[in-house]
């Protein structure tokens, strides 16, 4: 079939590769290149590296709703459409370009977890179980109907990154067997959605006076934008690698939170319900050092809350 891809970042690399080893992929059009890290330089998006490395022609419009851009899509006369994290909502004109219509590699188990950031808000969540599901697009967010979901389970330790690239080789796999095989599909009982909106910056900011399971599981879920962070004495102090549960140590302090109750190469502070274990931070501005090494360089006493 004559495919049109549309896709951004690295989860979408592995649908690319297994479509244009299959179909002739056309076209792939990816967002435009954004200016990234401390020197904010131009950043070619993952599916445009791969694009080329593929030999693939690509684009990168600044606008999906051009009449010039949609001419351009309809005299490729697509069989298929196929979006993967593209990062934007495609409009009625496009949808309708190719005879088969849009294809699109959620990964969520729809209808839960509609919306930018369905692995993030499933791991943040505590969820043992998420998936990849195929849909056919419509313009309303994630509300097409369904042409086959998998299943696979969140490891407890399990971060971000470790899903991503886990559910982004699953959905390559579903993206190729409904491409060749698509059958009727099911609609979404729209009664059981869910949403999973965009991550904002500020939701990485933690208390200790919190559950452990919810500061463990951001920090698992927001690895490794935009981190998990706390304040200490008016600076920002980032968690780089922590452990919960049976390996965080003893259970809670006397205080309601915030309580040290241990430093040694690492930190331990009591929370709500328990106890976390701190062994690497990041102070602002400042390389990453064992939490031991950075509580001491605050002043931060065993037995005390953290200043």
């Amino acid at each position: 079939m004559r495919i049109v891809f549309f896709g951004t970042p690295q989860f979408a690399v592995p649908s690319l590769e297994a479509v244009s080893r299959e179909h002739d992929v056309v076209l792939v059009v990816a967002q435009p290149d954004r200016r990234a890290g401390r020197g904010l330089k131009l950043q070619r998006p993952a599916v445009v590296e791969k694009a080329e490395e593929l030999g693939l022609p690509f684009h990168q419009p600044l606008k999906v709703r051009d009449e010039a851009f949609l001419q351009s899509i309809a005299d490729l006369r697509p069989d298929a459409g196929v979006v993967v994290a593209y990062g934007r909502i495609l409009p009625t004109g496009l949808l309708e370009i190719p005879r088969l219509g849009f294809l699109n590699v959620h990964a969520s188990i729809l209808p839960k977890y509609r919306g930018a950031a369905p692995m993030q808000r499933a791991v943040e969540a505590g969820e043992p179980m998420t998936g990849v599901t195929i849909m056919r697009v419509e313009e309303e967010l994630d509300s097409g109907p369904v042409y086959a979901i998998d299943k696979v389970p969140i490891g407890p330790d399990e971060r971000l990154p470790s899903l991503s690239a886990r559910l982004a080789e699953v959905g390559a796999d579903a993206l190729l067997r409904v491409l060749a095989n698509p059958g009727t599909p099911t609609p979404q009982d729209h009664s059981r959605a869910t949403h999973a909106p965009k991550v904002e910056k500020q939701e990485g900011r933690i208390t200790f006076d919190e559950p452990v399971a919810a500061i463990y599981n951001k920090f698992r879920a927001f690895d490794p934008w935009p981190g998990v962070f706390f304040e200490s004495g008016g600076e920002t102090i980032k968690i780089v690698e922590m452990r919960s549960g049976a390996g965080a140590g003893p259970g809670p302090g006397p205080g309601p939170g915030r309580d040290i109750l241990a430093i040694d190469d690492g930190v331990t502070v009591a929370t709500r319900d328990g106890a976390v274990r701190l062994l690497e931070l990041q102070r602002s501005g400042k390389p990453r050092a064992s939490a031991g090494d950075i509580a001491r360089g605050l002043g931060w006493r065993a037995g005390a809350p953290i200043p």
